[in-house]
């Protein structure tokens, strides 16, 4: 099933969410995000479904957030952090089924944040993590100024979150981002096989077992507010507003 963008499927215990707006990197719209949240709020409730995977379509997993619907909240006052994207954001933490991510090219903005909430991620050699929320005059999203720190340490997560350092997957890989770094032409393959291994395993045990490792998820639903709070008030920043135009012009 397709849906606003997001091409839904269940199979073998394992939903598969795959973005497919190609023509546009899959950077992702509203009602993209609201799609994601349905899905995955459907897989939580199906006890047939052990585990969700991430994939993206076209050589590319997602360029992030889609620029043009960036650019016009933040110049008319408006927050991208609201309504279908911050309820994406708000539900990554209650999300108790195990997430896979499998990443091909480029990885920017929330397709780089997402990464850091799954529990197994996949990558090829041509994949390429960015988050430059800073190069616009913003700050980082989606608990990423938490878990970045936490997963990679923090001067890597620094390097990656606030100087906008691009990281393959190899050295997302050493940086603990990324589990295995595989050929293009297994990569979906070996993403739905480790959530198949997961969906196959008694499921309350799995549940249980996720929840200890993660630990109270209350700081991060707090990041995750903070951050969206901020990022508000930056978007309608004079900086914000330089930063997108500047990034038009060049465009242009």
């Amino acid at each position: 099933m397709t849906t606003d963008h997001v091409e839904a499927r269940t199979e073998a215990g394992v939903s598969t969410l795959r973005l497919v707006r190609p023509d546009k990197k899959n950077a992702l719209l509203p009602a993209m995000y609201a799609a994601l949240v349905g899905h995955i709020v459907a897989g939580e409730a199906n006890p047939a479904v052990g585990a969700h995977v991430f994939l993206g379509s076209g050589g590319v997993f997602t360029a992030g957030n889609d620029i043009r619907d960036f650019a016009a909240r933040a110049m008319s006052g408006g927050s991208v952090l609201e309504g279908p994207v911050l309820d994406f954001l708000r539900l990554l933490p209650r999300i108790e089924k195990p997430m896979i991510a499998a990443v091909d090219g480029l990885a920017i903005g929330i397709g780089t944040t997402l990464l850091m909430h799954c529990d197994l991620v996949y990558a090829t050699p041509t994949a390429r993590l960015q988050t430059p929320f800073l190069d616009l005059g913003l700050v980082p999203e989606a608990g990423s100024s938490l878990l970045g720190p936490k997963i990679m340490g923090h001067q890597r997560a620094f390097e990656m979150l606030v100087l906008g350092e691009a990281f393959s997957a190899e050295r997302a890989r050493e940086a603990g981002l990324v589990n295995a770094v595989v050929a293009a032409d297994v990569l979906e393959a070996t993403a739905i096989a480790a959530a198949q291994r997961l969906a196959a395993k008694p499921r309350q045990a799995l549940i249980a077992s996720r929840r200890l490792m993660r630990g109270d998820t209350a700081a991060l639903s707090a990041a995750i507010e903070a951050e969206a709070t901020l990022f508000a008030e930056r978007l309608g920043s004079a900086e914000a507003k330089a930063a997108f135009a500047a990034f038009f012009s060049r465009k242009a």
